[in-house]
Formats: structure tokens, C-alpha cells, sequence
């Protein structure tokens, strides 16, 4: 009795396996284009990808310019402040991290200036 009860819940649980494509466009079968799935914050990265944008979060590192008081290094933000790490020399293995504020430059202790530039997030 019990090997039948077994069978009969082996046979219920049973799936068929299909190894059809997902879509079918342009006469032939291919899976759908991840921009047609993609929805929100995806898709606006994805879109930024398209349009030329690699670093459409501004996750990158900043090259130092000149760093002078009259010419500071612009950090991009979509924020009023952000933090920022100095690596102040070549060599070393440590960061220097500091608070950029809107509208105040700031000097690093190696005499590199900076200051927050307001761009648009995606």
C-alpha cells in the first residue's frame, strides 16, 4: 500500500521539460532583449550605457588636476555633500577621507583643493 501511495505522489509531482526558446521575433525563436525586461533604476542604467555613459553613478576615481586654490579638482554630485578619499601620495596605503560640502572648497592636508560640481543624476 505504501509503495503505491509513493508512486501516485511521484507521478502528481512530475514536470515535463521544454527546451523551446522564449519568444518568437523576426521568424525565428531567440530570447527577449534584456531592455525589454528591465524596469526602473535597471533600465535607466541601461539606457546610460547605450547613450555613451560608463559611469552613470560616478562611482569612478577622479584623476587630480592642478589642485590649486583658483583651479580645485571638481567633484561631480548629485548631492550637497559628499565624501571623497585623497590619496596623497603615490606610494602610500592609506586614504585620506574628508566631507565636500557644496559651495566650500577644502584643502587636503597635501595641499590638493577640491570642490562639489552639482550634476544631474540618471
Amino acid at each position: 500500500m505504501a509503495s503505491l501511495c509513493r508512486n501516485a505522489v511521484f507521478r502528481v509531482c512530475s514536470r515535463s521539460f521544454s527546451k523551446a526558446p522564449v519568444c518568437y521575433k523576426y521568424d525565428k525563436w531567440q530570447m527577449p532583449d534584456p531592455m525589454d525586461l528591465a524596469t526602473g533604476l535597471e533600465k535607466r542604467e541601461l539606457l546610460a550605457y547605450q547613450a555613451g555613459n560608463d559611469d552613470p553613478f560616478m562611482m569612478k576615481g577622479a584623476v587630480r588636476g592642478p589642485g590649486t586654490k583658483d583651479q580645485p579638482n571638481e567633484i561631480p554630485s548629485a548631492f550637497d555633500s559628499r565624501i571623497i578619499g585623497c590619496v596623497c601620495e603615490e606610494d602610500s596605503t592609506s586614504i585620506l577621507w574628508m566631507w565636500l560640502h557644496s559651495g566650500i572648497p577644502k584643502r587636503c592636508k597635501c595641499g590638493h583643493w577640491f570642490k562639489l560640481v552639482k550634476k544631474t543624476p540618471i
